[in-house]
């Protein structure tokens, strides 16, 4: 699994920044898209005219009170626009690097037969280029001749390079990498301006960051909240004044932004923001803010064995012997047909009898003809200038092959090649001419902690599927082993696809992995869909967000990200709202005391004065944002739980947090300012 590192949550640039961005986010033009904070402007714009022209307002309060309320609610908007912009700045950041990273390249576009060096921007999709080692690769596209390695620590933070090549699912490569060795012909698949990198910096600067579902709702609560309490405050001064109490209009614009949700409001988008930014911590690009949070409601995982589960190189790990055959000769005929056998089961042969120290004459194979592996015959070897052949490859095609050389069928070999499936290993058959010797058991080894991993998605309530082109005996075996709820079998794509409906018509959103171009019709269908980079271009079109290290357990990692977006999201809206009840204990009481001193009683946190009482009301108010910034950044940190157990903590730490913490923060306020009253 790749390692990745995450930026500094706060830095001088991103600081400096977001504090000039606050005060550009103070256009009431822009601040209409948070409504509860552009309340909160129209207020601090009343309280300013009243300041100027105290007389036209014929202003009950003093003058400077009416100041120290104007700057108080100046800052509060100013806190709010800071953490949007804290948030935004991250971002912002990230794309000044990709920004770098995207420039002008030469290109060798072939033209007919000739070669012709062009301008990277000249390029339109259906161009084919050849690039060579060392030079920068000039636009997205497919691998259609050749194979070289990839260097992409440009775009996905990694040292290590890769292996491109055409043909199967790892021929994608992007605008801005370089070939470190060989020579690749690329068809580009993308026209100026639509390149991955393009739509990587388009996305992280925010331009096409839009409310989630969620977060909708969320803002649908809370405008109507403010509109209920908007008008709770405005009837309030015409009945107080029938009753023969005055009060006055900072007051009651203090008693307004106190009482309207502006902790959350001011923090709702931060969040939205950050959740979408600490998956990109984790190199995976979300293509909407939708698909993080869809993650956080994840039911279903579906899963590939090969890559994900397992490691995907199946590898000698024994020798198993037949009939009354030595393991020592099973073991030198094994090597001697894998010494030019340049696939990773071929080498690994030769590291397991190395291993095991065993020795063989390595001198057979000298002048010897390599047969290779093909689909038709299922096997591959050596002819040897003795006159011998020796093959290996699957169980029933080595079989045919002895037979039809004359030989005979060891009686144990069916048994033990059925123990070794059954172990969720591959059998290998190795012969010499018309006699077998024994079988190679190819085992793709399940990752280490996936187990742990699987259990802790149980708890979340996640049930996962692993679908795999195995028989069924190695299937459950893999399964078994790795710990995962359910598998498919020998799947198809289709089967892929119709495992997700299938958990979709049951009301579930569904998560799946995968890189190939069958895997696109399953990816575009699932809710959140997880491209690898070095998968196919029609892969990571089809989902909803790429990972750009390739690390297909990283959905894992997606869905945390996505449920501390949502237990985040939650926390804070209980804290804020749980945070007006001491606010209602602060300012009532103050507002009302002087023309009914039994409302005395209610100040049950023995503040100063009224006037005291609403300025530390309303600083605690102000500065509960800015304090709350980190939290809204990095994230409520997750557990996995059942959602009863975690509803429950939720209402414990942050509903009984949001209570206690205004009724001692105000207390300590009042003390400061009633000494300066």
């Amino acid at each position: 699994m790749s390692t990745v590192t995450r930026k500094k949550l706060l830095t001088g640039p991103i600081l400096l920044g977001a504090v000039k961005d606050s005060f550009r986010k103070l256009n009431p033009v822009t601040l209409m898209k948070n409504p509860v904070m552009f309340v909160v402007e129209i207020g601090t714009i009343i309280v300013l005219l009243m300041v100027l022209a105290p007389g036209y307002f014929n202003a009950e309060q003093s003058v400077g009170f009416n100041i120290t309320v104007f700057f108080i609610l100046l800052f509060t908007v100013l806190f709010a626009n800071f953490a949007e912009a804290l948030a935004e700045g991250r971002g912002k950041a990230q794309a000044d690097s990709l920004k770098k990273t995207k420039q002008d390249i030469s290109a060798n576009k072939l033209v007919g037969t000739t070669v012709k060096i062009v301008s990277s921007s000249e390029l339109r999709k259906g161009d084919v280029v050849i690039v060579s080692q060392g030079e920068l690769i000039p636009g997205d596209g497919e691998v259609i001749e050749g194979l070289a390695s990839v260097d992409e620590s440009a775009i996905t933070g990694e040292s290590a390079p890769v292996i491109k090549e055409a043909g199967g699912d790892f021929g994608s490569v992007t605008g801005g990498t370089r070939v470190v060795s060989d020579q690749i012909k690329v068809r580009i698949t993308s026209d100026p301006g639509e390149s991955f990198l393009d739509r990587m910096i388009s996305l992280v600067e925010g331009a096409k960051r839009q409310k989630t579902p969620n977060e909708i709702a969320l803002s649908t609560l809370l405008i109507s909240l403010t509109i209920i309490f908007l008008i709770v405050v405005v009837t309030l001064r015409p009945i107080a004044g029938f009753l023969g109490i005055e009060l006055s209009i900072p007051v009651m614009i203090a008693l307004l932004v106190c009482l309207i949700p502006t902790t959350i409001g001011g923090l709702l988008s931060a969040i939205g923001i950050a959740g979408m930014d600490r998956v990109t911590q984790f190199n995976v690009l979300a293509m909407s803010g939708k698909a993080v949070e869809a993650a956080g409601d994840i039911n279903t995982m579906i899963l590939d064995k090969t890559g994900t589960i397992t490691f995907g190189n199946r590898m000698a790990s024994e020798f198993v012997s037949v009939g009354n055959m030595p393991e020592v000769e099973l073991t030198a005929w094994s090597a001697i047909s894998s010494l030019k056998d340049e696939t990773p089961e071929g080498r690994s042969v030769l590291e397991l009898a190395k291993r095991l120290d065993r020795s063989y004459d390595r001198s057979l194979g000298d002048g010897g003809e390599f047969v290779e592996f093909k689909a038709q015959t299922r096997m591959s070897g050596i002819d040897l200038r003795d006159g011998r052949r020796v093959r290996k490859g699957a169980v029933d095609s080595v079989k045919k092959w002895v037979l039809s050389n004359g030989g005979q069928i060891p009686i144990d070999l069916d048994s033990s090649s059925d123990a070794i499936a059954r172990l969720g290993g591959t059998p290998l058959a190795v012969a010499v001419d018309n006699m077998i010797y024994g079988l190679i058991y190819l085992k793709d080894i399940v990752k280490p902690g996936m187990k742990e991993r699987f259990d802790e998605l149980r708890q979340m309530g996640i049930k996962t599927i692993m679908c795999t082109g195995d028989n069924p005996l190695t299937a459950a075996t893999i399964a078994r082993e790795a710990g995962v709820d359910d598998y498919i079998a020998e799947s198809t794509p289709e089967d892929k696809i119709e495992v997700i409906r299938r958990e979709q018509n049951e009301g579930k959103l569904v998560a799946m992995t995968g890189d190939g171009t069958n895997d696109a019709p399953a990816l575009a269908q699932a809710d959140v869909g997880l491209a690898m980079n070095s998968g196919t271009t029609a892969a990571k079109e089809a989902a909803n967000m790429v990972d750009l290290d390739s690390d297909p357990s990283k959905i894992i990692e997606v869905v945390a990200i996505g449920k501390q977006l949502l237990m985040t999201r939650g926390a804070l809206t209980t804290f804020s709202i749980a945070n007006d009840i001491a606010k209602y204990f602060a300012i009532i009481p103050a507002m009302f005391t002087l023309a009914i001193p039994e409302m005395e009683v209610l100040n049950v946190m023995g503040l100063g004065s009224p006037s005291s009482a609403i300025i530390s009301a309303l600083i605690f108010n102000a500065i509960i944002i800015p304090l709350l910034i980190p939290l809204a950044m990095r994230g409520v940190s997750y557990k996995p739980m059942s959602s009863t157990k975690l509803l429950a903590r939720n209402l414990f730490i942050y509903g009984l947090g949001g209570v206690v913490v205004p009724f001692v923060g105000i207390k300590l306020i009042d003390m400061i300012v009633s000494i300066w009253i």
